[in-house]
């Protein structure tokens, strides 16, 4: 029972940080409507900013904080420079998708190109100390990722349930046209969007760094996997779905493959095993929001 409740901690740890991706990959499609496949690598570039302002000697908490801030950026001139010349993404849906594919590989290529191909090493979070959970030691690192994934998914929901740029948001993602038409700035709020997701990616790139002891510009290629895991589980549109399927999706992976021994070779196989139950039973996910259409 103890070595269950072990791995059960660390599923909820890596899930964390899945959900902490997912939550940037639900921002941008619920003010976009539209996948983001470059946020692995503009997680990872922030994640080796992050590093850098370590590597200056700012402290780690700041350094995470410089991070976001420079996510921000990055996300903002993102979405002005490459994504919005393409016009309304509800229009030519395809089009942007294979621009974030672009992004993907060049956000990789500029951070080899600046830090090199080597894995540095990256301070951890919050110290390799540990404490006893029903006489299990459970890791800082752990319990410091669950704590962050719900201040920022409380922040989040407050942001999208309580404010203008929310809404606005969630105007934008329902029909952009008549959003504008009705004075919403929707490019302004676009580049929100983006810039909102790239932040909250430096922060889950750091704690996927820490918990690898290293960056490297592989960082986010199995890490994103599980990600978009997560939001197909929990609902593309769903905030509290990104937070509840990463999770599952975290303790799943960690959990089955030591008691079902052939899955241990295929550590992605229990995540798409539960994806494709789920999808059959409720498409739209667990907590997504079902679409009505006329026929």
């Amino acid at each position: 029972m103890a070595d269950f409740f072990r791995y059960v901690m660390i599923g909820l740890g890596n899930g964390a940080i899945y959900a902490m991706i997912g939550l940037g990959l639900v921002v941008i499609f619920r003010s976009t409507g539209l996948l983001n496949f470059s946020q692995g690598e503009i997680v990872m570039f922030t994640t080796w900013m992050v590093w850098q302002f370590h590597e200056w000697g700012v402290p780690v908490a700041l350094a995470v904080l410089g991070g976001v801030v420079s996510g921000f950026v990055i996300g903002v001139i993102t979405q002005k420079v490459v994504i919005e010349p393409f016009g309304d993404p509800h229009q030519k849906p395809l089009a942007l998708v294979i621009v974030t594919i672009g992004l993907y590989l060049g956000f990789n290529a500029l951070a080899q190109l600046i830090w090199g191909t080597e894995t540095l090493p990256f301070p951890t979070m919050f110290g390799q100390g540990s404490v006893e959970i029903f006489t299990v030691a459970v890791s800082w690192q752990k319990l410091g990722a669950l704590a962050v994934l719900a201040v920022e998914a409380v922040l989040l929901w407050l942001v999208f349930r309580y404010t203008k740029l929310g809404l606005a948001m969630r105007a934008v993602a329902s029909n952009s046209e008549s959003a504008a038409l009705v004075g919403i700035p929707v490019n302004r709020i676009l580049m929100m969007g983006w810039g909102i997701a790239a932040a909250i990616g430096a922060v889950a790139g750091s704690f996927t760094a820490s918990s690898r002891f290293g960056v490297d510009s592989s960082l986010m290629l199995l890490t994103l996997i599980y990600a978009f895991a997560a939001i197909t589980l929990g609902g593309f549109d769903s905030l509290p779905g990104a937070v509840l399927g990463g999770l599952l999706v975290g303790v799943v992976s960690e959990v089955v493959p030591r008691y079902v021994s052939w899955l241990s070779k295929m550590p992605l196989a229990p995540a798409f095993i539960l994806i494709l139950v789920v999808l059959l039973l409720k498409p739209e996910g667990l907590l997504g929001s079902q679409k009505v259409s006329r026929v």
